[in-house]
C-alpha cells in the first residue's frame, strides 16, 4: 500500500531519539533502539517538592516537555518515546510515516490510539488525528508549539488536575498550519501496564496497537505475570487488540464516513484504510500482528 517516494528509512530521517522515563526500566529498549540506528538517550524525571500533588498526566506532560525542549537544538526531527513502547524487530528497516520534505510537519505518530485518517497523499503518506504519545515524530519548529501548550495547560486546568492533553494535539497543531501524520500500520505497541488515572476519569484503562508491522522485538511488560512471560496473556491483548481496530474500521471510526464524502479521494482512502488489516504473513503464534 505504501509507496512512499524515498528509500530513506525512519531512523535515517531522526536526529535523536529520547526515551522518557520516571522509574521503569529502559535498558532493553535503548539497547533494542540502539541495535536499530537510534541515538538514544534516556531522559529520567527527578521527583521534585510538590510533584506529590501533581496530576499523573501533568507529571507525564513534564517529562514530555523536557525532550521537546531538547527537539529544539536539532535541525532534523526527534523521535520521542515513552519507556513502555516496544519497537518491532524490523523497526531499522521501516520507511518514516511521514514526508521528509514537508517543512510544515507538526507531529507523525509511530504508534496511534483512536486513530482517524483524513487524506492519503500521491506517495502514501497519511496525515491524520491520534491521541497517546507513546511513540511519535517531532520537529524543533512543532516542540517550541508544544512547549507552549504545555504552558497554557500549566496555567489552565493546572497540575493539580487531570487533563486529556495528548487527546488535543493534532488539533492544536493542524489549527496553527502544521502536517500531522498517522503511520500506515504501528512501528511498535504500547507495552505499559492499565492506567488507574485513566478509569478514574471513565477512559480506557489500556490501550493496545491495533496493527503492527512486524513481531514485537521482546515482550511487553503486560504479557510478564509474576515475573514470567505468559504468552496467553500476550495473545488475548493482541487479540483484542486486533478485534477492536477491524471494529473501528467496519463502524467508521477511522476513516469516517463525513471525511470520505467530502474526499476528492475517497477510494485511496477505503484502500488504505482496510489493506493496513490485512497482513497475515507473520505466524499466528507470533502474536496477531
Amino acid at each position: 500500500m505504501q509507496n512512499q517516494e524515498t528509500s530513506a528509512t525512519l531512523v535515517d530521517c531522526v536526529a535523536q531519539t529520547f526515551v522518557i522515563a520516571y522509574k521503569e526500566p529502559t535498558e532493553q529498549l535503548t539497547t533494542t533502539l540502539s541495535k536499530f540506528g537510534c541515538d538514544c538517550s534516556v531522559l529520567r524525571q527527578v521527583h521534585q517538592p510538590g510533584y506529590e500533588t501533581y496530576s499523573p498526566s501533568f507529571l507525564c506532560l513534564l517529562n514530555h516537555r523536557s525532550a521537546w525542549e531538547l527537539a529544539l537544538r536539532s535541525d532534523k526531527p526527534t523521535l520521542i518515546v515513552e519507556a513502555d513502547f516496544v519497537p518491532v524487530s524490523n523497526f531499522g528497516q521501516l520507511p518514516p510515516p511521514f514526508d521528509p520534505a514537508d517543512e510544515a510537519l507538526g507531529i507523525a505518530w509511530l504508534y496511534t490510539c483512536a486513530a482517524q485518517v483524513y487524506n492519503v497523499s500521491d506517495a502514501g503518506w497519511a496525515q491524520g488525528y491520534s491521541t497517546s504519545m507513546v511513540a511519535y515524530v517531532v520537529t524543533a519548529r512543532s516542540a517550541r508549539l508544544l512547549i507552549d501548550l504545555a504552558a497554557q495547560v500549566e496555567k489552565d486546568p493546572g497540575p493539580r488536575t487531570y487533563s486529556p492533553w495528548d487527546s488535543g494535539i493534532e488539533y492544536y497543531l493542524r489549527d496553527l498550519g502544521l502536517h500531522n501524520y498517522v503511520p500506515f500500520r504501528n512501528y511498535g505497541e504500547h507495552g505499559g501496564l492499565p492506567n488507574p488515572e485513566h478509569g478514574k476519569n471513565n477512559l480506557s484503562k489500556a490501550h493496545r496497537a491495533d496493527v503492527l508491522y512486524g513481531k514485537l522485538a521482546f515482550a511487553p511488560m503486560y504479557a510478564a505475570v509474576e515475573g514470567r512471560v505468559r504468552r496467553w496473556q500476550w495473545w488475548k491483548a493482541r487479540s483484542y487488540a486486533r478485534v477492536k481496530g477491524l471494529g473501528r474500521l467496519l463502524l467508521m471510526k477511522y476513516l469516517r464516513a463525513e471525511v470520505i464524502r467530502k474526499s476528492n479521494q475517497a477510494g485511496r482512502l477505503v484502500r488504505f484504510a482496510i489493506a493496513r488489516h490485512l497482513t497475515f504473513a507473520i505466524p499466528f503464534f507470533s502474536l496477531l500482528s
